[in-house]
């Protein structure tokens, strides 16, 4: 599952929970990765310096935001690190999966290539004035600094091409709810035909 920020992949996500349907979220995976003592953190480090690291030994996210945003190498240095660690998790997860199906969460699925990772594709599509409402609301930021986000993710044909399914998230949760249901009745048939 991917989706633009703030087009409500968590809460299809939680959706698809409810329904015992495992979760992998590679955003999780991310945190966890860079908690104190894991290698992640270190090499974070390495790269960014000590004010990288807050004064408790955690990761300075609002530094490294800053640092990656003016700095595509930075960016990719950072990547470098995370991205082959949050694969090997994800690989490491799927294999223990016993239900019929799984969701993986990944946000920048198509930026990454790791389509190979997943079956299918659904995208979480909102319209871009929600998506900027719902994001200013959770995240205090500015309309810029969202629509810098923006800017570094997949446009909206790409992600909606790209998806063997579309979940469209511009109404209210018993739709929503509903929808994540039909889909989930769907992804049940599906794994069993394999």
């Amino acid at each position: 599952m991917t989706g633009g920020i703030g087009s409500g992949k968590t809460t299809v996500a939680n959706g698809f929970s409810a329904l015992g349907v495992p979760i992998i979220d590679s955003d999780q995976l991310a945190r966890e990765l860079v908690e104190p003592g894991q290698p992640a953190l270190d090499e974070i480090i390495a790269v960014f310096g000590k004010a990288s690291i807050t004064r408790d030994g955690q990761l300075n996210r609002a530094y490294i935001r800053q640092q990656i945003y003016a700095d595509a190498v930075l960016k990719s240095r950072l990547e470098a690190i995370l991205h082959p660690k949050i694969r090997q998790r994800i690989r490491s997860l799927l294999a223990d999966i016993r239900e019929p199906y799984c969701i993986v969460v990944i946000p920048l699925l198509l930026e990454t290539g790791q389509t190979d990772l997943v079956d299918r594709i659904l995208v979480v599509d909102a319209p871009e004035k929600e998506q900027l409402a719902r994001v200013a609301a959770r995240d205090s930021l500015s309309d810029n600094t969202i629509m810098a986000i923006m800017q570094t993710q997949a446009d909206r044909n790409t992600r909606l091409q790209a998806a063997d399914d579309i979940l469209v998230n511009d109404s209210d949760l018993e739709s929503l709810t509903e929808r994540i249901l039909e889909l989930h009745l769907h992804y049940m048939e599906i794994s069993h035909d394999h």
